[in-house]
């Protein structure tokens, strides 16, 4: 806990480098809504389970991150609003960050992620 009693923010960790901050939507709702709604993401935003996503009615393009079970990353896309993620039959769950986030965080097909609570 942090000083002041909040828990501590949770860190998406790409290749185990701690690069962004890591919000999770691991329920129905949370999955369902994602980012629809808001105008930027700050760090990363982790859809669990999901195979993939679309942008209808973003505001903002986004990079996407495919994930298998054992959470290393399929593929990797930028998306534009107005379209649909790849499909990869071994995909498990999404990760969604601002377009050019991943560029920055060497976020490629291959990388390995996790969460620092995991």
């Amino acid at each position: 806990m942090t000083s002041g009693g909040e828990s501590p923010q949770v860190r998406l960790l790409v290749d185990g480098r701690d690069v962004a901050p890591l919000e999770r939507a691991t329920s129905t709702r949370a999955r369902s809504k994602g980012l629809l709604g808001r105008d930027a993401v700050t760090g990363a935003f982790w859809l669990d389970p999901c195979r993939h996503v679309h942008t209808m009615r973003m505001r903002f393009a986004i990079d996407v991150a495919l994930v298998d079970r054992d959470r290393r990353v399929l593929h990797v896309q930028t998306m534009p609003p107005g379209r649909f993620s790849a499909v990869r039959l071994r995909c498990r769950s999404v990760i969604e960050a601002e377009a050019g986030a991943f560029e920055q965080w060497g976020l490629v097909a291959g990388s390995s992620v996790a969460s620092s609570d995991d």
